[in-house]
């Protein structure tokens, strides 16, 4: 269990042990009922079910991994204090959830209205390997497309990140995003156009071609 899901739990009380194999068979929307009940063990299911996922779609439209852990906690224990009110038969819990943590990554970019910065912009240290020129190059590449993708405007970003990146369907997208397919098509038409042309030149260093 990661940090991060060991400092989220604290924000749950305890309640009645629960088989973790018994709950892991369950759909998030029946753990969320059991959630809603005070069931810790349930929780605990959902956190580490979808941390990982719902992390890395913050990461990408923050641009910030430590900003991005900091808004997953959030997302969390709303999600812990919204479960009594949660209503079987409405939306999915995934399509909930993220944008339960889509409108905390939008906040906080609000809030700092700031430089999105690269995922890798810290580097790295000094690599004796055979392979690191490969390595670092490898860096930089991601490093150009987190880039490409941090300057698309928020609602392109997340509607690439839900479509391309979390594997989300273009009407699951939509509900998260709160728009019909018709103006999803339109965000992912807008990104993809930006994103080709900001990473035109990448693509001619990758293809040996000349601009």
């Amino acid at each position: 269990m990661t940090a991060l899901v060991t400092e989220t739990l604290t924000t749950a009380p305890p309640s009645g042990a629960a088989g973790a194999a018994a709950l892991g068979v369950l759909s998030d929307e029946t753990l969320m009922q059991r959630v809603g009940g005070g069931d810790e063990a349930a929780y605990r299911v959902l956190v580490e079910r979808h941390l990982g996922q719902s992390l890395g779609f913050a990461t990408r439209v923050l641009g910030d991994r430590a900003e991005a852990e900091e808004a997953m906690q959030e997302a969390f224990l709303k999600l812990w204090r919204g479960a009594p009110n949660w209503q079987p038969g409405g939306a999915r819990f995934t399509t909930w959830f993220y944008r339960v943590v889509l409108n905390l990554c939008i906040d906080r970019q609000r809030k700092r209205r700031g430089r999105l910065v690269p995922l890798d912009d810290a580097g790295d240290p000094a690599d004796t390997r055979q392979d690191a020129e490969a390595d670092l190059h490898e860096r930089q590449v991601g490093s150009q497309i987190d880039g490409a993708l941090g300057e698309l405007p928020e609602r392109q970003r997340a509607a690439i990140s839900l479509c391309y990146l979390q594997g989300l369907s273009n009407k699951e997208a939509a509900d998260v995003l709160d728009v019909n397919i018709k103006a999803l098509e339109s965000l992912l038409t807008r990104a993809r156009a930006a994103l080709k042309q900001r990473l035109a030149p990448l693509r001619n260093e990758l293809m040996g071609t000349e601009p």
